[in-house]
């Protein structure tokens, strides 16, 4: 992140970024669902591939101005990590919720649905909490990973990392409160219940919390010998 950026021109940077993504998340399953005549594997397919492949432009775009979180937890992990700070986290944090909230307005505007539609989609249950704390957690193993490694990968990495979670998770790894919370303003395939956003949000804090640990023991104390 170029640090010549002014805050409010990364705040915008995150909102605008966060909208675009809610928008293509619920855009894509609309149209996926709307185009696949039932058949559910098929639209999440659509959704999946939508979904990866805007991320990563969108990390391109933004990238350089903001950081590209379009994610709270994003923000948080940093913020413990001393990369950010707890000031701009909030900052970040609410941006994003705002720009989640529009997209998903824009998304329904796009598709001539209610701008407010309440979903009734129910993702609830051990497992699917289990998968968000595993879809989180590899979401931010796999950005300090890049960061540590080779940052300018980052953007493909993170986009094929959540492609493959929509897949290998059970809760078609949201891994994102910003985007949970949006999702749950619409009755379409990608929504979940109201009542089920406070559990997915535990459960990403979780995932959070582990991948801080993880990460600050993997990579804070870099051998200088060879292993024997």
């Amino acid at each position: 992140m170029d640090k010549t950026f002014s805050l409010s021109r990364r705040l915008v940077a995150e909102g605008l970024g966060t909208a675009f993504l809610a928008a293509i998340v619920i855009g894509s399953g609309i149209m996926g669902e709307r185009l696949a005549d039932g058949n559910a594997a098929l639209a999440l397919l659509g959704n999946t591939l939508a979904t990866g492949a805007g991320l990563t432009v969108l990390i391109l775009v933004f990238g350089a101005v903001s950081g590209a979180h379009f994610n709270p937890v994003v923000s948080l992990f940093f913020a413990c990590q001393s990369m950010i700070s707890w000031r701009n986290c909030i900052a970040y944090g609410a941006a994003q919720f705002a720009g989640g909230i529009f997209g998903a307005f824009l998304a329904h505007a796009m598709f001539d649905l209610p701008m407010l539609d309440v979903s009734a989609q129910a993702r609830t249950g051990i497992g699917v909490w289990t998968g968000e704390i595993v879809a989180t957690f590899g979401l931010l193993l796999t950005i300090i990973g890049c960061l540590k490694n080779k940052p300018e990968s980052i953007p493909y990495a993170v986009g094929l990392f959540i492609t493959a979670g929509y897949w290998f998770t059970s809760s078609t790894s949201f891994a994102n409160p910003a985007i949970t919370l949006a999702r749950s303003l619409s009755d379409t395939f990608s929504g979940i219940r109201p009542e089920d956003v406070c559990a997915f949000m535990i459960a990403q804090l979780c995932g959070c919390l582990l991948a801080a640990l993880v990460t600050k023991w993997l990579w804070m104390h870099r051998t200088t010998r060879a292993a024997t």
